[in-house]
């Protein structure tokens, strides 16, 4: 393993330990929501971590899964509490 690749797992691993803090302690149903939108987003940039440092490409279909979910899931939530999510 690189060390470019352990700093980037070490990184992505501190942002999702924040994510779960906000997702757990998030004072609004907003809050909560961008928290699992960015782990969505950090899950496809480890995804994608591992791709190019393996050369293994078999990922990149469940890449454009989460993508899709993300935002789909973002964009029914955004549409679903329209005026600040309290």
């Amino acid at each position: 393993m690189t060390t470019v690749y352990l700093v980037t797992l070490v990184m992505l691993g501190v942002g999702a330990a924040a994510a779960l803090f906000r997702l757990g302690r998030g004072p609004t149903t907003l809050d909560r929501a961008v928290s699992l939108d960015v782990i969505t987003s950090l899950a496809m940039c480890g995804a994608g971590a591992y791709a190019a440092v393996y050369g293994d490409y078999a990922d990149v279909p469940v890449l454009l899964v989460l993508s899709l979910l993300g935002f789909v899931g973002t964009v029914s939530l955004a549409r679903f509490f329209p005026e600040g999510g309290q």
